[in-house]
């Protein structure tokens, strides 16, 4: 007995057609776990940096806040004294 052996017989077009979807079928799923990776790495810089500029901000706060306490009238006044100055309030400049 013998058997039928039927063999698929595919065009040019419809091999590469295939060819294709296969491909197409198999580098998707790639391409988006990467893409999602590379959108999680950025996010993770983005907090990094959120981070970074509010430490920051803390840091410029105290510092204008010491900045403002030394350029207060009775901090003058006692430098003025400690260095034998006097304090003459017409030969202040103001600059902001």
């Amino acid at each position: 007995m013998k058997k039928n052996s039927r063999t698929i017989r595919f065009l040019k077009g419809e091999k590469i057609f295939l060819t294709l979807i296969i491909l197409l079928g198999v580098l998707s799923p790639i391409v988006t776990v990467a893409s999602k990776a590379i959108l999680s790495r950025s996010n993770i810089d983005v907090e990094r940096m959120k981070k970074k500029v509010e430490k920051q901000k803390n840091i410029n706060e105290s510092l204008e806040m010491q900045v403002n306490e030394l350029a207060s009238l009775s901090s003058i006044q006692d430098i003025a004294k400690e260095y034998g100055l006097s304090y003459i309030n017409d030969n202040i400049i103001v600059i902001k």
